[in-house]
This record gives structure tokens, C-alpha cells and sequence, in this order.
């Protein structure tokens, strides 16, 4: 157990550590696109001094919290590696875990041993579900050749796009298949201690892991003589208390250690130093739940699905403007239309004016590129993301100045100060779309510099992502922005 003691500076950072989640509304951008849809449940969280920005719940936007409806979830693969507890209901006792073939990625795990594990990981081509796509197989390498006394390896459960709920459900439905991806981890790379990070906003989550845990010790599986092998692994759950940033792998490393959640500078590379100062593997939920099937049924069998630079599968979280809202398990390389009109079936009311694939900080693309297919490479091209899989859809409900004043103003409030471009330039940038929105026509020219000095200086993710999103608006909205400056 890491002892936190939080440093002064952090106790300012957090805006819901003292505030209960009871009664909340969301404040996200799948609750802000489907605001008309209950006009007066989102006219309450406007005026919230702590704001939420995501429940979890976009299926149902505008969401409050309490609401424990799951969504409707299907699978649209050749192969069912996510999902398939899941659909049935949920497995949350590890007796029944187990005897749904549940603990066999770890047996093989086991048996192979750290290279082969890692080989496996390679051959699969699983990339990291978070956002970046990094290469899973090439960041545990990493940390198992570190020579180090301590590892680490961090869950990444600070799943805050709003938009995406695909690991809330994964951690709440199926929270033995987290477990064993991170025992997996801890005896691939060489850690004895493991810890997911959990966001406030998820406290029926929280509840089913708490139990998940106790379970696991209990069996045995956790602590010394892990499965009765030699190794030993101890894993414990660690809350947030409300911040985007600290999605940011360094920032959450920072919360972690009880300082001040602001992104790190590097390197070094939290592979090399990162929580305590140790090599440390993260990756978020939807990443490691993908082990335990690759472990079980093989990385071929699994490179086989999706496509050669995106394999595998993909859970996507259809927002409540679509007529079919709720999670999807799909394979790489279905294209966005596919996605739209069959398994969304378009949406519930108004024109679809654009998709956003990936949460807030990723580019809006137009109609005219819905024919491009979910896959990395592709998705970039076309100047989106694939991102955490969150789908949200855009209707003429939303003019483009309102939709970059609600994206902007949120950067602004989870900007964690660090770099002045993000820190200084997100808050002027909501200012300047907001007048535009009243209909006051700014200076375009001060737009695009701020932009791109967003782009070229921000410290992390969370400047550059808000740059990329209004250089999307740019590229495939032109008119749109150009009727709010001068």
C-alpha cells in the first residue's frame, strides 16, 4: 500500500474531493448535444460550481447521477474478446468467473513465461485502447527490462472523455477479467504491487471492485503464492476526486503519489521512472482486458480480426442522439457509416451534421468522411481519432460556435495550469467562442495563433488535443467558422 500524503497544492486542484456525487448532473458533451432532450434536468448543472463531466451514462444524456439503467450492448465481431460477460449480465463472483473459463490467459501466462507473454503481445498487434495506440507488446518490454527492486503496474480507470463508458461497464460487469489482465502484467514485467485508478464520478464501479478484491485475496489469487505459483502480486483500488487531467498518465502517477496532478515533463518515461520513482506499466482498462483472451486463444486468433495496422477488436459507445444508443464490441475496419446507420440507425431527431469519435479533444468529421473505416491510420488521415471509442453524434441542434464554445470552456476548467498555452490560451479561446455565439464576431487572426500555439507548446494531450479539435473544425467546417470571426 502506498502511504498518500497530499501535498497543499493538490487540495486546490480537485473540484469534487469534498462534494457527493448525489443529485449531480452531467456537464459532459454527450449530456450538452442532447440538451434539448430534457431542458430543465440540464439547465441544473449550468450553474454548478462543481461541475461533472461525465457520468458515464451518455447512452442517456442528459445523464444524473443515480440512474443505474445499463445500456443496451451488442457484438458486431467475428470474435467475442470484450464483451461476452457483459452481454450475459455480468459475472461478479470469481467461482463463476473461473467456471466460465475465466483464470486460463493467467495459467498460460504462467506456464509460458515473461518472453513468450511478451511475444505474444508483439504478435497480436494489440495497441493501447487510451488514445495514443501505442504498441501494448512494446511498453511492457520496456518496463520487464528495467532491473529495478519495484515495479508497478497502474490500471488506468480515469475513463473521463465524455462520450465513453465502455470501461465503466468492463470494471462493473466483468471485474475479474481487470484482475487478471493485471496479474497477467505484474508477472510478465516483474511487479509485486498494482493499482487501478479509479474517477470518483464511478462509485457503482467502485463498489463492484472493492468486492472483486476482497474475492480475489480471499481465493488466493492476490497477495503471496499468486494462483499457487511463486509470484506475488498486491493490487488496491486508488479513488479520484475529479480531473480530467488526471486521464493523463503523469498526472495520474502525480495524483497517485498525493501531488499535484500536473502532466509531467519528458522523458524520463514512466517506464523507466514513474510512480515512487519505479518503472511502471500503464494502460487503461479496455487494454488490459484484452490479455486474458489473447493468453487463452492466442495472439493469431486475434490478429486475424480487424485490419494489418489495427488488429483486434474495438468497443465503441454510441451517445443518446442515435436511435440504438449503447456500447458495441466491433472489429477494426468497419467504416463510420456502417456505424451510424447500422448500429446506431441514424439518429433520433434533426440532421446528423458530424461524428466525433474519441471524445471531446478529438476532430468532428462532416458526413463526407463517413465512409472512412475505424482504424488508426485511417482515422488520422481524415483528421479524426479513434480515441477511447466514445461516438458522439452532432445534429443541427448544435451550431459548430456552440459546440467549440462548450469544448473549449471545458479545457479551460480541466487545464491543469502547467504550460501557459493551455493554462492562458483555452480560457481565451471559450471567451472568444462564446461572444461568437451571442453573435459577436471575434478576430479571427488572434484565433488561428492561439490555436496554433496550442499545437506547437502545449506540455500534453490535453492542449494538443484542443488545438486538433479547432484545426477539424477548420479543415472540414470552414464556413461555419468563418461566420464567428472577423
Amino acid at each position: 500500500m502506498i502511504p498518500i500524503h497530499r501535498d497543499l497544492a493538490a487540495h486546490s486542484f480537485y473540484h469534487l474531493e469534498h462534494v457527493g456525487l448525489q443529485g449531480k448532473a452531467c456537464q459532459g458533451l454527450a449530456c450538452f448535444l442532447a440538451r434539448q432532450a430534457d431542458p430543465a434536468r440540464w439547465a441544473n448543472p449550468v450553474q454548478d460550481p462543481a461541475p461533472v463531466y461525465c457520468l458515464g451514462q451518455c447512452y442517456q444524456a442528459p445523464a444524473s447521477h443515480g440512474n443505474t439503467t445499463p445500456p443496451y450492448c451488442e457484438v458486431h465481431a467475428e470474435e467475442t474478446v470484450l464483451l461476452g460477460n457483459v452481454v450475459a449480465g455480468g459475472v461478479r463472483h470469481l467461482e463463476h468467473y473461473l467456471a466460465g473459463g475465466g483464470g486460463a490467459g493467467l495459467r498460460q501466462a504462467l506456464t509460458l513465461g515473461p518472453q513468450a507473454v511478451l511475444q505474444a503481445l508483439d504478435e497480436s498487434g494489440l495497441r493501447g485502447r487510451g488514445g495514443a495506440g501505442y504498441p501494448a507488446g512494446a511498453k511492457w518490454r520496456k518496463v520487464e527490462q528495467q532491473h529495478a527492486a519495484r515495479k508497478y503496474v497502474v490500471a488506468n480507470a480515469d475513463e473521463g472523455d465524455p462520450g465513453a463508458f465502455s470501461d465503466r461497464m468492463l470494471m462493473e460487469a466483468d471485474p475479474f477479467r481487470l484482475i487478471e489482465a493485471m496479474l497477467i502484467a505484474g508477472v510478465t514485467v516483474g511487479a509485486t504491487h498494482g493499482i487501478i485508478y479509479l474517477r470518483k464520478e464511478y462509485d457503482g464501479a467502485a463498489t463492484v471492485l472493492r468486492d472483486a478484491l476482497a474475492q480475489a485475496y480471499a481465493a488466493g489469487w492476490l497477495g503471496h503464492q499468486v494462483a499457487g505459483s511463486a509470484h506475488c502480486f498486491d493490487l488496491e483500488l486508488v479513488l479520484g476526486h475529479g480531473s480530467y487531467l488526471c486521464g493523463e498518465e503523469t498526472a495520474m502517477l502525480n495524483a497517485i503519489e498525493g501531488r499535484r496532478p500536473e502532466a509531467r515533463l519528458r522523458p524520463p518515461q514512466i517506464t523507466d521512472h514513474g510512480l515512487e520513482g519505479a518503472p511502471t506499466l500503464v494502460n487503461n482498462v479496455e487494454t488490459l482486458c484484452a490479455i486474458p483472451w489473447i493468453m487463452q486463444h492466442g495472439a493469431a486468433r486475434y490478429a486475424a480480426l480487424g485490419t494489418a495496422g489495427s488488429t483486434g477488436t474495438k468497443l465503441l459507445s454510441l451517445s443518446s442522439l442515435f436511435r440504438r444508443p449503447g456500447l458495441y464490441e466491433v472489429e477494426f475496419g468497419i467504416s463510420l457509416r456502417t456505424i451510424v446507420e447500422m448500429l446506431g440507425q441514424g439518429v433520433r431527431h434533426g440532421r446528423l451534421t458530424g461524428l466525433m469519435v474519441g471524445g471531446p479533444l478529438a476532430g468532428l468529421l462532416p458526413p463526407s468522411q463517413f465512409d472512412t473505416l475505424l482504424d488508426y491510420r485511417a482515422m488520422q488521415a481524415a483528421g479524426g481519432a479513434v480515441g477511447h471509442g466514445g461516438v458522439l453524434a452532432v445534429t443541427d441542434a448544435t451550431s459548430i460556435a456552440q459546440l467549440l464554445a462548450h469544448v473549449f470552456r471545458f479545457g479551460a476548467v480541466e487545464s491543469c495550469g502547467k504550460c501557459t498555452p493551455c493554462h492562458l490560451g483555452s480560457p481565451e479561446l471559450a471567451r472568444m467562442a462564446t461572444q461568437a455565439v451571442a453573435g459577436q464576431r471575434g478576430d479571427g487572426q488572434r484565433w488561428r495563433a492561439l490555436v496554433e500555439a496550442l499545437a506547437a507548446t502545449s506540455l500534453c494531450g490535453h492542449g494538443r488535443g484542443l488545438a486538433e479539435f479547432a484545426q477539424s473544425i477548420a479543415r472540414h467546417y470552414p464556413e461555419e467558422l468563418a461566420s464567428c470571426f472577423i
